[in-house]
């Protein structure tokens, strides 16, 4: 797979990506996804949201701070996105977590069209029908098939499925790949998980084979994490390396060590 080609369109065509995403991580969506050279735009009031949706190249959702006004204005963006006929990403972020959470990311899933559907383990596994606590928005054990789960997960809504962790999953009805770029430290911080999804609807605002995108999304973030890692002292100094290290990638760190099976 040439992930440096979608890179590049990345920061060729600069795509604008609306999000309506985690109060906690906002900051950091926003500037992931600059750093990978598009445009992030934040617009939660329900009385633009779909207006500012009609001007994306993609939408990113995040329940992680959810209320239910919020997913209302979710709905308003994702029926414009729909209708445009652009890319949305769902990152269904604490589900399993509690029944808001749940009936939230089923309202959403359930009803309108939803390109790629982004989580942890647990998350995806709730998703997916199976009865697991998640605990909180941390990843909880699963013991089902990973493959097997987001391959399932994709075939009923006919989409893509991403399963973030040690090793990641992409699947659609096509079948699946894993991606094993990423560093321990990635998870000593707040906040990657979310990045992870504003970087694939970051790289699916290019790229039409939604699978491809997502490995490509995850595989240059994993990338940026490892060298990150290399000179970091603590989850600190690591945060800020991985911001320069996703603005320093190129052609040959990629080739190098790019994990894609």
């Amino acid at each position: 797979m040439d992930t440096y080609s979608i890179l590049k369109k990345v920061r060729a065509q600069k795509p604008l990506i609306h999000h309506l995403t985690n109060w906690v991580t906002i900051y950091d969506c926003a500037n992931i996804v600059k750093v990978f050279g598009a445009s992030p735009v934040m617009a939660h009031a329900p009385e633009e949201a779909a207006e500012m949706t009609q001007m994306a190249s993609s939408l990113v959702l995040n329940i992680g701070t959810l209320t239910v006004d919020f997913v209302e204005a979710m709905k308003l963006s994702v029926k414009a996105a729909n209708k445009k006929g652009i890319p949305v990403i769902l990152d269904v972020c604490g589900a399993g977590a509690t029944q808001l959470r749940d009936k939230k990311c089923f309202e959403l899933v359930d009803n309108f069209r939803i390109d790629i559907i982004k989580g942890n383990t647990s998350e995806i596994a709730r998703i997916a029908g199976e009865k697991i606590q998640t605990k909180g928005v941390d990843s909880a054990d699963v013991k089902n098939n990973l493959a097997d789960l987001a391959r399932g997960l994709s075939l009923k809504y006919k989409n893509t499925v991403v399963i973030t962790g040690e090793k990641d999953i992409i699947a659609d009805g096509k079948g699946h790949c894993t991606v094993k770029n990423g560093h321990a430290m990635m998870g000593q911080i707040v906040g990657t998980g979310c990045m992870a999804a504003s970087v694939i609807g970051t790289f699916a605002a290019v790229e039409d084979n939604l699978k491809k995108a997502a490995m490509a999304a995850l595989c240059c973030f994993g990338i940026a994490g490892e060298l990150a890692a290399r000179e970091a002292t603590g989850p600190g100094s690591f945060k800020e390396r991985l911001f320069d290290e996703v603005y320093n990638l190129n052609k040959e760190k990629i080739q190098k060590m790019q994990k894609v099976r």
